[in-house]
């Protein structure tokens, strides 16, 4: 496991704080913001640059690309350099990426909201299609997220929900609703956990009153504060990172979960998973040009080698996460009990989570206020 697969999605608001209230000053929109930054022409890049002339720093989350991804870009791409900046988190990413009018970074990975919140700034290179012939592999689906319709300045590289992981040989019944963590049974007493990161603390709530995941509403964060603070007297506790672990120990029976992490084709331990009938989220980490960059084309280039099916399923078959690229997926073995075969259609039906702006900080106060003791 790693620990950063489950750290990358922790929300930004201390780290781009600045972000949010210049975005709200913008208009405080949290709906698609792509026409906010400044677009470049497509004659502004060259498809037929020398890419021998360039080269590429990028900042991942640790393990979510193969090792030898610099090695392969140098001698596919034929770019002078390549070099992998690591961060734990997307408040960490968001503070390298924000701290001066240029990073150094060419190609960021950042999960969808974040990628708005740049873009609002105008710190992000419209994605110019023209130089990623490998979008065709995209699912038709993730064209469409709310955060960025048309994928104009980002790349999805990830996807995926939140649900109810769960032992089926100890629940006497199976959880089919966000309720069933909230208000747990008498024989779930102590034996659930849920996550402790603010949009994802706040989701089962709001999903289980038929709330909005991207509420600004502050009487709907009210009744969602009061839902968690009744709870919070009948959990195990809050975890984000070892709940698979307590689950196949039988310390707990339910955990809040992202489906990528909960281990469902260990047979032997009866590991389910369910989406809530009240629904969930979507949740995408995508690849992002800083306009900033000096090497735009080359950083084209290094998105759409990774969108080459060979090099995407890598994620799919390695950090178990589903990618939402159909060549990439139809050459991933989905084993017994996988989540990976969740389709793209299924995925939709949960609730893309977007940049709020300024309101942002009442999730910040909303998980102080339910984690003090």
């Amino acid at each position: 496991m790693f620990r950063t697969r489950i750290t990358r999605r922790l929300p930004a608001v201390v780290a781009v704080a600045g972000l949010a209230l210049a975005a709200a000053a913008c208009g405080g929109e949290s709906s698609n913001s792509a026409e906010s930054a400044p677009q470049a022409t497509a004659d502004q890049l060259n498809p037929n640059a020398d890419l021998s002339k360039q080269s590429l720093s990028i900042t991942v989350w640790d393990g979510y690309t193969p090792k030898e991804l610099p090695e392969k870009v140098k001698e596919k791409l034929k770019v002078s350099d390549m070099k992998i900046a690591l961060h734990a988190t997307n408040e960490e990413a968001m503070t390298k990426l924000t701290a001066n009018g240029d990073s150094g970074i060419d190609v960021a990975f950042v999960s969808g909201q974040y990628a708005q919140a740049l873009n609002a700034q105008g710190l992000l290179e419209p994605i110019h299609p023209e130089l990623i012939p490998n979008l065709a592999n995209l699912y038709p689906e993730a064209t469409q997220l709310s955060y960025d319709k048309g994928n104009k300045y980002s790349v999805p590289y990830t996807w995926g929900t939140t649900g109810i992981c769960y032992r089926s040989d100890l629940v006497k019944s199976p959880p089919t609703s966000w309720n069933d963590i909230l208000k747990p049974p008498s024989w779930a007493e102590k034996k659930v956990t849920m996550m402790t990161t603010e949009r994802w603390l706040a989701l089962p709530a709001l999903k289980a009153l038929h709330y909005s995941v991207n509420t600004d509403k502050d009487d709907e964060i009210a009744k969602a504060k009061q839902l968690l603070m009744d709870a919070k007297p009948h959990l195990l506790g809050y975890d984000d990172t070892t709940f698979g672990d307590k689950l196949k120990s039988g310390e707990a029976m339910m955990v809040e979960a992202w489906d990528g992490w909960c281990p469902t084709t260990d047979e032997k331990q009866n590991i389910k998973f369910v989406v809530p009938k009240e629904g969930s989220d979507l949740w995408v980490d995508t690849m992002v040009i800083m306009k900033s960059s000096k090497n735009k084309e080359a950083a084209h280039a290094l998105i759409n080698y990774i969108l080459d099916p060979a090099i995407h399923s890598w994620a799919a078959e390695n950090i178990n996460y589903k990618v939402p690229n159909k060549a990439a997926m139809d050459q991933v073995k989905i084993a017994k009990g996988s989540l990976l075969g969740i389709k793209p259609a299924e995925l939709l039906n949960g609730e893309s989570i977007i940049d709020l702006g300024q309101a942002s900080t009442k999730f910040t106060r909303l998980q102080t206020e339910v984690g003090a003791k």
